[in-house]
């Protein structure tokens, strides 16, 4: 089992930008120094829910801070970039950490950024599928030419090649956000991992590890890759002496940061959205994800693997919103909770 931290750079209330980001930073820092396995990246665009509009730059600072831990990001953005101008960066990333970068992309939703950056709707829902097929060929080959349509260019060769990296691995991992039984089906038909998100529990987990297992043997991908996915459960994590403690903590400061980010999100087109309930959406995540005493938490981590079948965690730690709760958070689930799991 691998434990990672998963970083949003959120910007609680009464918060700015620079100390949202630089409690980010020194959690990553935190977490190789806690012997954690991960670190990974939130990317979010325009509003306080998360303050990193690049999660593939900040992954570039925390990979020169670090020397251990590996760093991905969950996510990028992909239709609201070029694949070959997120492929030649994961390339460059993976090339000079000695292969510590993961690649982590998703379709992100229907929001003003793809009116900011020219994208369009279009990239948004129908387009991403092409997106992802040409980043993977930049990962992969020698030389890519564009395929036509949105992304028509002459054969170009790769620089710097991923495979040009002095370890083993060929290439970045790239993992998929999946949110739906047709990104499940995109994700696995490609031999991708998945990265599942925070607001869903072991059971419906569970069910969308056994969708990938299926598509994936209906178009014959290799019976030892499917075996070996390492797909990646999101979740949260806060740990004191008393549960109560715990999630007393997080009641606390979540829902103030989750209306406040969570209302900034403007759609591109103008359609109707669904909003959680801040206070009710923490209590959720509460009872789903490891909050509580050390030996809750391990507890809580080793079920859901045994559950779901997933055996790596990317754990939202900040959710105090306190720089110095945060760091303690980080060093108490390296130092009480991991030694539990192995």
């Amino acid at each position: 089992m691998r434990v990672g931290t998963f970083v949003l750079a959120a910007q609680f209330p009464g918060q700015g930008q620079g100390e949202a980001l630089y409690r980010a930073v020194r959690s990553a820092e935190v977490a190789e120094e806690a012997g954690l396995d991960s670190v990974w990246l939130a990317e979010h665009h325009f509003v306080p829910y998360g303050t990193c509009p690049s999660a593939i730059t900040l992954a570039a600072l925390m990979l020169g801070r670090t020397r251990r831990i590996r760093v991905g990001t969950a996510v990028s953005v992909l239709p609201t970039t070029h694949p070959v101008a997120l492929g030649e960066q994961a390339a460059l990333l993976h090339v000079t950490s000695g292969g510590r970068f993961t690649l982590g992309v998703g379709r992100g939703g229907p929001w003003v950024d793809l009116e900011v950056f020219g994208a369009g709707l279009e990239a948004y829902e129908r387009q991403y599928p092409e997106s992802l097929d040409l980043l993977m060929r930049w990962l992969r080959e020698p030389t890519v030419a564009g395929p036509g349509g949105r992304f028509a260019f002459r054969e170009v060769p790769v620089v710097p090649r991923p495979s040009e990296c002095l370890t083993e691995a060929e290439g970045p991992e790239v993992l998929v956000a999946c949110t739906s039984p047709a990104s499940v089906r995109m994700a696995a038909e490609r031999g991708l991992p998945m990265l599942l998100g925070m607001h869903v529990g072991d059971e419906e987990k569970a069910e969308m590890v056994a969708l990938w297992r299926q598509h994936a043997r209906a178009v014959g991908r290799p019976a030892e890759e499917i075996r070996g996915a390492a797909h990646v459960s999101a979740g949260v994590c806060q740990i004191a002496d008393r549960r109560t403690d715990a999630a007393e903590t997080l009641l606390k400061a979540m829902p103030g940061w989750l209306k406040q980010g969570l209302d900034a999100h403007v759609t591109v087109d103008g359609r109707e959205r669904q909003m959680r309930d801040p206070l009710a959406y923490t209590e959720l995540l509460c009872g789903l994800h490891p909050v509580g005493t050390p030996r809750l938490c391990a507890d809580r981590l080793a079920a859901t693997s045994e559950r779901t079948g997933v055996s790596r965690f990317a754990l939202l730690v900040e959710g105090s919103g306190d720089l110095a709760a945060t760091e303690e958070n980080v060093r108490r689930l390296g130092a009480e909770v991991l030694p539990q799991l192995t």
